[in-house]
């Protein structure tokens, strides 16, 4: 059942609290058990709503996920909270006041504006898309804040609005994951001229991977991870145009570029730092290099190598014990000699997958040792650098 309505009413939404928690082993149980007294369908759609929120809270908290409502694409594609209030503040602190939410999906960056403080026009093309929009601020309170349209986002006139945020569709039901900016729906030109449009501010929300040629002259470019995962890419129109930065969240601790030119390539040392994606994804390695006096391992490769071991929230230190040449064999053996029980593999630069190498080396632990084991190349050479987080 398409149609959110039915679980808008009064007995949807007493049906929605009864299944709330109910284990997805245990469905076919309570779906019978609750059919005796409810419709057949709206009995379908609340347990099917209830596997969305529980979903859903890995993004968007227990409290909101129990609370709102959403489609299998909403869940999929909306923003982390973390990184819609992250932005939305940033749109805040530019002095915005009314923001034109477009592709707004199920409502999430609209509900993160909203709690900044600022009104929202959230538009949306697709008609249960834009109800769950609704439906949500209401649920959330914020319906004050946010008024939702269900329209096409090319026809919307946003000049009464600061700014205007942008989240192109970028995964086909055909195609999958879009990777061509141009394919997006609507293609990032229109969306950059809307941006351009904008009296005060705009963000376009963009893949991670989007090629650094490809960003536009006007735009500051922002990569985001949270946790540790790159999330998104943002274009900031109105704000510091050529910049681009590598933010982390929680924090948030934001990185800059300053052109530096790539690090030299030196032997591996004692330890080896990990840059953060984000870091990696706004080709900012070398800044986050510098204060660690760090080099490369590679050329091609953004492992950095330093003799001593430096604070950063920019990338993971891990201390260096065993360099080796690519060998299953000797890998196996030592980590039988070292009695290792937990073995977790990286790679950057190799095409052995880490499952394959993590089932061929340790088909059963020898013991409660861990170890970490980096798959890359050293000098163009492929090697297993084996160590264990720096303390």
């Amino acid at each position: 059942m398409n149609d959110l309505a039915p679980l808008l009413t009064p007995e949807g939404r007493a049906l929605l609290d009864e299944v709330r928690d109910t284990d997805p082993a245990h469905e076919l149980a309570v779906a019978t058990r609750l059919r005796r007294d409810h419709p057949a369908e709206l009995v379908s759609a609340a347990l099917g709503q209830a596997r969305l929120r529980q979903r859903a809270v890995a993004k968007f908290g227990t409290e909101d996920a129990a609370r709102m409502f959403f489609t299998p694409n909403g869940v999929e594609q909306s923003t982390r909270r973390s990184v819609a209030a992250y932005r939305a503040e940033r749109l805040r602190a530019t002095g915005v006041r009314s923001v034109a939410d477009l592709c707004c999906g199920i409502g999430g960056d609209a509900i993160a504006l909203a709690r900044a403080g600022i009104r929202v026009l959230a538009v949306d093309r697709d008609s249960q898309t834009a109800a769950a929009a609704r439906a949500n601020a209401d649920a959330l309170g914020l319906a004050d804040l946010i008024e939702v349209r269900e329209a096409d986002v090319t026809e919307v006139d946003t000049s009464a609005y600061d700014a205007v945020f942008v989240d192109p569709a970028r995964r086909s039901s055909k195609r999958g994951r879009i990777f061509d900016p141009e394919a997006y729906s609507p293609p990032l030109s229109w969306a950059v001229r809307a941006a351009l449009t904008a009296p005060r501010a705009a963000a376009l929300k963009i893949a991670p991977g989007i090629p650094h040629e490809a960003v536009p002259a006007e735009a500051e470019a922002e990569w985001i991870s949270d946790g540790g995962d790159v999330k998104e890419a943002v274009l900031w129109f109105g704000t510091a145009p050529g910049t681009i930065r590598a933010t982390l969240l929680p924090g948030p601790r934001t990185l800059v570029s300053r052109g530096l030119p790539d690090p030299e390539v030196r032997p591996v040392g004692r330890y080896l730092y990990e840059p953060d994606g984000a870091v990696i994804r706004s080709h900012l390695v070398a800044e986050a290099a510098e204060p660690l006096d760090g080099g490369l391992i590679d050329p091609t490769i953004a492992y950095i190598t330093a003799d001593t071991l430096t604070p950063t929230p920019y990338a993971t230190a891990y201390e260096i014990t065993d360099r080796l040449p690519f060998n299953v064999k000797k890998l196996k053996t030592l980590l039988r000699e070292r009695e290792v029980g937990v073995l977790t593999v990286k790679k950057r630069g190799s095409a052995v997958e880490p499952e394959e190498l993590r089932r061929k080396a340790l088909p059963k632990p020898h013991g409660t040792a861990s170890v970490t084991v980096f798959l890359t190349r050293v000098a163009g050479a492929p090697t297993m650098l084996l160590g264990h987080p720096a303390r």
